[in-house]
C-alpha cells in the first residue's frame, strides 16, 4: 500500500520478494489531492450558506468571548450588561412610543361640511366610548369651524389645522400657544400615527370652552374694509 515516510519520495511494498515501488512526494501528492476531490468525498459537505451561517456563529462566538473577558465579573457581568441596556431601551420606548415619521399637515376638514355644534357632538360621542384620536380630531375641528363661524377666520377649503391656528393667533393673541399645540396635537395623531389620550382631549376641549367666552384682538385703521367690519359686527 501507499505510505508516508520521512524521505522524499513514497514507496510501494512489493510481493513475491520483489523491491519496493518508489515513488516521488510530489506526484504522490497530487495524486492524492486528485483523489480526495471526487465528489463522492464531498457529498456530505456543508452548502454555501450553511458555510457563511458556521462563520457567522464562530464570529458571534468570538465577539462574545472577548466581551465576556473585558467585561467586570465575565459571562455574569456581560449578562448583567446587557439587561440593563434591554431596560433602559425599554423604558425609552415606552416613555417615547413608537419611533415615526415626522408628522406632516394636511386639510382639517374632508369634503362633508359640518356646523361647529355637529364636530362637537361627534367629538363628546367619541370621548364617551374612549375612543380619544377620534374626539381630539373632532373637537380641533369644532374649534376652527366655530371661528369660521364666528367670522374670526374666513373659510378656506384645504386650510391645515397649522395654518387655521396661526391666522386664529392673529386676532386671540392669548391664546396663541394654546392654538398652536392642538395643532401639533392634530398633525400627531391624524398624520404621525401616535394615540392620543384623555388629557390631550381635555386641554382641547378646554381651550374651545375658552375661545368661545374670549374677544377677539381687532386692529381698527382709518377706511376699515369689509373684512373687518364684518368681524366687529359678529362680536357686537
Amino acid at each position: 500500500m501507499l505510505r508516508p515516510d520521512n524521505g522524499p519520495a513514497r514507496t510501494w511494498a512489493a510481493s513475491d520478494g520483489e523491491p519496493p515501488l518508489t515513488i516521488p512526494r510530489d506526484p504522490a501528492r497530487e495524486a492524492a489531492r486528485r483523489e480526495l476531490s471526487k465528489q463522492p468525498y464531498h457529498e456530505n459537505d456543508p452548502n454555501l450558506f450553511e458555510r457563511a451561517l458556521n462563520t457567522l456563529w464562530d464570529w458571534i462566538g468570538s465577539l462574545l468571548d472577548t466581551a465576556s473577558t473585558a467585561a467586570p465579573g465575565g459571562t455574569l457581568g456581560l449578562l448583567v450588561i446587557a439587561l440593563a441596556v434591554a431596560a433602559a431601551v425599554g423604558a425609552l420606548w415606552w416613555r417615547l412610543g413608537t419611533p415615526r415619521r415626522r408628522p406632516t399637515s394636511a386639510a382639517l376638514f374632508d369634503d362633508r361640511p359640518r356646523s361647529a355644534a355637529d364636530h362637537r357632538a361627534a367629538a363628546e360621542a367619541h370621548a364617551a366610548q374612549s375612543h380619544w384620536t377620534q374626539a381630539v380630531q373632532e373637537r380641533m375641528r369644532a374649534i376652527v369651524r366655530a371661528l369660521e363661524e364666528r367670522a374670526l377666520l374666513d373659510t378656506q377649503p384645504g386650510r391645515t389645522a397649522d395654518e387655521a391656528a396661526t391666522e386664529a393667533g392673529r386676532t386671540l393673541p392669548a391664546h396663541t400657544d394654546r392654538l398652536h399645540a392642538a395643532a401639533r396635537t392634530f398633525d400627531d395623531v391624524t398624520y404621525g400615527g401616535r394615540t392620543a389620550t384623555e388629557q390631550a382631549y381635555q386641554r382641547i376641549t378646554d381651550l374651545d370652552h375658552d375661545l368661545t367666552r374670549t374677544k377677539p384682538h381687532l386692529t381698527h385703521s382709518s377706511t376699515p374694509n369689509a373684512a373687518t367690519t364684518t368681524r366687529q359686527g359678529a362680536t357686537e
